[in-house]
């Protein structure tokens, strides 16, 4: 079996398939894991165990042998691995100093050498000296907190450098110092906009830094040698992971437990814990107001319980906190990802299990109307590629599944008269591999769907033998930055095919395998195998291209295989022989202009460029103001550009604008709520439904020159006046 484990998964059930979801891409940062201690007394250097070193000789010869990369251990590795291990420690910059790294580049060249021995004597040399500076800084906050706050200046022309990334390393201790006043002031004046009392603000970063504190001095030996070992793996790829016993137990009671909570995906990530994915159905996605990348930086129990921050929290704490009985009440505090100056909302979410109903595929149907006559489009949402292993494995021939409902749905409407189908894999993480497999054969008579290389084999080509199928018209086929795996496989077959058109953004681009290793303490996911499309391209890093493209809300800087370090890349292997299903090409330099032309004007797709390129636009931002009277008036030019920005289309839809912020957070209205929490999706799904149409009448113009006796009814592919409805 091939499987994925990810960060944490809260309130869902997870399966090993043959598919790892999208958010398998996102590697895990280790937290400091480890049991409770009372001591609050600096501790004694950490040194490795001797099961260490025997399980470093393992993983060694694991990636050796089964990686999908023939990589040598060498001096050039060795530095890879030092520059990974030292942004795991320290990748912001904040706590070693020019003279730490000095010191510690004498293990550059010789990391290599010592896993090969199993010696881990440089790895914990260089943590236990970012044990003793990261005491050293809290110990240093927790001295000015006792000051009071009245010595931070929030008049003064100052800022704080947000992506530290490339930044040089402190000098020296000054230096040091001068940038952690800055931190503090940043998160004091967070607070103080967020309209905290200055003792409450003295109060819970007292609290905050304790408890870093307390967390370092907590540190156990395993901490240390699951950052350092995943430095190595990383090399490799992202998704090659090693889980240490603590961590593959919350893996194993992921792998068979239904978890009652929340529904999302979290991650560890710069002090924070950050939302990778939310699961479809789940209770947090139901809510409509938590999104991918948002920051958690307080818990709530319940309705009137106390909010407790947890910046700086280990994962496994968070995640304990956040988890509860069904029907009870959790409050996440949230920030959007790097939005270090921007005001915090409170989500109330009602913990739930989800179920497979709730992630099973739905039907809609779109009525469009164009040069007179009215056109069905139906639209097919797949939020997962599911199975029922259960009623698979008793043999159950009615067992539940992506393929079987969806076929029931294409035949429900084809009975109500469909003249386009649009299938919605918008946000959806992937899944069951044959799934994806079956799914495809849906739609073309026979051929080859995808291919699955392992390391150093031939690849294997999954086909479908069956050539009935159970639509043979217009198709289009919607994505997003969040379509991934089983997602880019299904829509990557339908692009090469030429079996429909690809409508949306660049999927995700997740393109390898994962299995689990079995260790003598923890356990391995190793990347064994690639994804490749029928055409020969790899679905790793690039993803799939639409050929139609709509604005897209995910910042591909920081959601996608392409953001990630060390990712592996695209490239190509040799085609399966399939044959093209229709001749959509020649007919996508129209369908682009029309739908340009179309939507240039559009309220919606408007609307959705303006969030788009303001995305792009904030994600550029690398500094924070530490000045309060310049980030209020930040803040009030931003409220007024979001409560613009929404009133614009909601003028332009004929519904009153909002009076203030307030109206438009709490959204109490009627209209609204009728438009969910994406209020563009209906413009969104018709636009598709256009472009079928587009497409309906091209075909018809080509079939008109080579056949003078062409239909009576034709679809006027430049007449693009139109109203949709929905059934």
């Amino acid at each position: 079996m091939i499987g994925f484990f990810h960060s944490a998964t809260i309130g869902m059930r997870v399966k090993h398939t043959h598919l790892s979801p999208a958010w398998a891409a996102y590697a895990i940062l280790l937290a400091f894991c480890s049991a409770p201690a009372n001591s609050d007394e600096e501790a004694a250097p950490l040194a490795p165990l001797d099961v260490h070193g025997r399980t470093t000789l393992t993983i060694v010869e694991q990636l050796r042998h089964n990686h999908y990369l023939r990589k040598t251990l060498d001096d050039a590795a060795s530095s890879e691995i030092f520059d990974n291990y030292l942004e795991a420690l320290d990748g912001a910059r904040m706590y070693f100093t020019a003279a730490d790294v000095t010191a510690m580049e004498k293990h550059r060249h010789e990391l290599d050498d010592a896993l090969k021995r199993g010696n881990l004597g440089p790895a914990f040399d260089m943590f236990n000296r970012h044990q003793r500076r990261l005491t050293d800084r809290f110990e240093y906050l927790l001295a000015k907190l006792e000051d009071g706050l009245e010595a931070l200046d929030f008049s003064a022309d100052d800022a704080l450098e947000v992506d530290r990334k490339d930044a040089p390393w402190p000098n020296d201790e000054a230096a040091l110092d001068a940038l952690w006043d800055k931190r503090l002031k940043a998160a004091a004046l967070n607070m103080k906009l967020n309209g905290k009392p200055d003792a409450e603000i003295r109060e819970l970063l007292t609290k905050r830094y304790r408890n870093r504190l307390k967390q370092a001095r907590q540190t156990k030996s395993e901490d240390a040698f699951g950052l350092y070992v995943n430095a190595f793996t990383t090399v490799y790829d992202p998704h090659t992971r090693y889980f240490s016993p603590r961590v593959s137990q919350n893996f194993n009671i992921n792998m068979s437990l239904s978890l009652e909570g929340i529904g999302a995906v979290l991650r560890s990530e710069d002090d924070y814990t950050s939302v990778v994915r939310l699961v479809p159905g789940g209770p947090a996605a139901k809510t409509g107001k938590i999104k991918p990348a948002d920051r958690i930086i307080s818990v709530g129990q319940g309705e009137r319980g106390p909010l407790i921050d947890v910046v700086g929290w280990r994962l496994d704490d968070v995640v304990q906190l956040i988890r509860g009985t069904k029907g009870s009440k959790v409050r996440l505090e949230v920030v959007p990802d790097k939005a270090e100056g921007q005001t915090a909302k409170v989500v109330q979410i009602t913990r739930n299990t989800v179920k497979l109903e709730e992630q099973a595929a739905r039907k809609k149907l779109l009525t469009l109307r164009r040069g007179g006559h009215d056109y069905r489009i139906g639209v097919i949402e797949i939020p997962t590629f599911y199975v029922d292993f259960k009623a698979l494995k008793q043999g159950d021939p009615s067992y539940r599944s992506t393929t079987s409902d969806v076929e029931r749905l294409v035949r429900e409407l084809e009975a109500e008269g469909m003249d386009g189908l649009v299938v919605d894999l918008r946000n959806n993480g992937g899944g069951s591999l044959q799934e994806a497999d079956k799914l495809t054969g849906l739609f073309i008579k026979s051929g080859p769907t995808v291919q699955v290389k392992a390391a150093r084999k031939r690849a294997n080509v999954y086909a479908d033998d069956d050539e009935a199928l159970v639509w043979d018209g217009p198709l289009a086929v919607m994505v997003n930055r969040l379509s991934a795996s089983a997602s880019e496989i299904f829509a990557g077959a339908i692009q090469d095919y030429e079996r429909g058109i690809i409508i949306g953004g660049r999927t995700f681009g997740k393109g390898t395998v994962q299995t689990l290793v079995p260790l003598n303490r923890g356990q391995l996911k190793i990347t064994a195998a690639k994804f490749y499309r029928v055409s020969g391209q790899s679905t790793q890093h690039r993803g799939i291209l639409p050929d139609i493209e709509f604005p897209d809300l995910y910042d591909v800087e920081h959601i996608g295989e392409s953001s990630l370090e060390d990712a592996m890349p695209w490239d190509v292997i040799r085609p399966a022989a399939y044959p093209r299903s229709n001749n959509i090409r020649p007919a996508l330099a129209t369908l682009r202009t029309h739908h340009a032309e179309r939507t240039l004007d559009n309220p919606d797709f408007a609307y959705l460029r303006t969030l788009a390129e303001r995305i792009r636009r904030d994600s550029q931002n690398t500094e924070l103001s530490l000045n309060e009277a310049e980030r209020r008036r930040q803040k009030a030019k931003e409220d007024a550009w979001r409560l613009e920005v929404e009133n614009t289309l909601r003028l332009a839809k004929g519904l009153a604008p909002f009076k203030d912020l307030d109206e438009l957070e709490t959204g109490d209205d009627p209209a609204a709520e009728d438009r969910a929490d994406d209020p563009t999706n209906e413009a969104v799904l018709a636009e598709a439904g256009e472009v079928l149409l587009d497409l309906i009448g091209f075909r018809h113009q080509i079939a008109m020159i080579g056949d003078s006796a062409a239909s009576s009814s034709p679809v006027p592919a430049l007449d693009r006046e139109s109203a949709y409805s929905q059934q």
